[in-house]
Formats: structure tokens, sequence, C-alpha cells
């Protein structure tokens, strides 16, 4: 069972005032996803109260709504508990509330359900194992667990991945280049994460009470968004320019 650290924040214990019942009206789902999502680790334990009744606080509903905004961006639940990890500890209810804010602004477009016939409709040609398999290694589609023949796909990458497919380029190098990219790319998220906390989230964390804030949040962030990315993309065009022209100045380098 995958577990997450408790980031539930100071205010969990001093507002644990909702039973099982109570935090699922409130968040909108059944019972038993609230006893699901606490059995894959994706809630933190409730305060055990008198007569040995859990009670839930604010932090754990913020937490429920940060999951189920994640679901609806297409994160599978193993996805979920990976990012749920990520998060800096000690997390207040407030703090989750304006993360949720945050990822529904930057998150990309919700990845669309296919079968294998819809996905080889829209790849315009037959998607053997292999292929299948090359596509997930670029993120372009994920398998949707016990069903082999159903998958998550990413629009926006499905055209592109269906022509690199032709590329002689070896399922271990694609496997290698995306560890690079996500092991780069997921250290300036979180510094720019870490920034953004630092020097953007402070104000709108001393408005707790206003229920303007998150939106505003919400606003800002989506603002950003674009300024961010072309500054990354940019940035990351410079630099491979660059090392191409260093490592080939003379020529290819010899074997």
């Amino acid at each position: 069972m995958a577990t997450c650290p408790d980031n539930t924040g100071p205010d969990t214990a001093g507002a644990a005032a909702l039973t099982v019942d109570e935090l699922a009206a409130r968040a909108g789902v059944t019972v038993r996803t609230v006893r699901f999502y606490s059995a894959r680790g994706l809630l933190p334990p409730p305060v055990i109260g008198p007569r040995r009744v859990g009670l839930y606080g604010p932090a754990h509903l913020s937490r429920l709504a940060l999951v189920e905004e994640l679901q609806h961006h297409g994160m599978t639940l193993a996805a979920i508990e990976r990012y749920l990890r990520q998060l800096p500890e000690g997390l207040s209810a407030h703090d989750l509330a304006i993360h949720r804010a945050v990822v529904a602004s930057w998150a990309p477009e919700g990845a669309d359900e296919a079968t294998r016939a819809e996905l080889e409709r829209r790849a315009g040609r037959p998607l053997p194992e292999p292929d299948i398999d090359r596509l997930a290694a670029m993120n372009v589609l994920e398998r949707v667990e016990g069903d082999k023949d159903a998958f998550r796909v990413d629009p926006g990458l499905l055209a592109l991945g269906v022509q690199l497919l032709d590329v002689p380029i070896a399922h271990e190098t694609i496997l290698a280049a995306r560890t690079v990219v996500l092991e780069h790319t997921r250290a300036a998220a979180k510094e720019l994460t870490r920034l953004f906390q630092d020097e953007v989230w402070g104000p709108y964390r001393e408005r707790e009470s206003d229920p303007d804030a998150v939106e505003a949040m919400k606003t800002l962030s989506a603002d950003m968004q674009p300024m961010v990315v072309q500054a990354l993309v940019t940035a990351f065009q410079r630099s491979l320019k660059e090392e191409l022209r260093a490592r080939y100045a003379d020529g290819p380098a010899a074997p």
C-alpha cells in the first residue's frame, strides 16, 4: 500500500470535527471513496475522537478536492500517489486549496480515453505492441489498468508521437531520454514552485478567510503559465544549440 507524508498541516487535529459520512458529503464523494483513498494512502489517518470515532478536518477536505482535481485532469491513482508524495510537508488546508487552484489552471487538457481501435483510427495506422510501448515511453499514452485494449491518450502529443515511430531510435534510447527530461524538468518545476510559494503565495496565505483569494491565485497562476513555459522552451532550445555547437564544432566525434 502506498503512503503519503502527512501534509495535512497543523489545522488537522485542531479542527477535526467531521465524521467520515460528513466528510464524504462535504466533498461530494461516497464514504466508500473516502475509505478507498485512505487505504491507498491518498488521505492521512483521521484523528481518533470520543468512542473511537475517526474525525476529519479541513485539510482532509482540501486533499480530497485536490485528488479529485488531479483525477479530472486524467491522472491515474498511481500517478496521484507519486504527485502527493512530492508535496512539501506541513501544508495547511488553505495551502492545499491554493495548490488545487494552481493545478486547475496549469494542468493541460485532460487525456482522452480510447480503445485500441479508436487509437489506431486516430493514428491512421495499425499499432502493434512495440509501437504502443514506444508511444508510452514518449508519454503519448498510458495503459488503463486491467484492460490491455484501453488507453489514456494525450491528444496534443499523438500526431508527433506517431511520426516519431518511424524514426530509427531504439526503445531504450527513448526511455533514457525520457529519464533525463523528467529528471531536469522536475528539478526546475520544484525550484519554480518553491519560488512561487515563497514570493507569490505568501500574501494570499494571510487572507485565508477571504473567499476570493483562491480564485485570485488561480487567475494569477494562469497569467504566469505562458510566460514560464515560453521561458523554459526558449532556454532549452538555446542550451541545446550551444551544446551541439560545442560538441560538433570540429565535426563528429570519432567513435
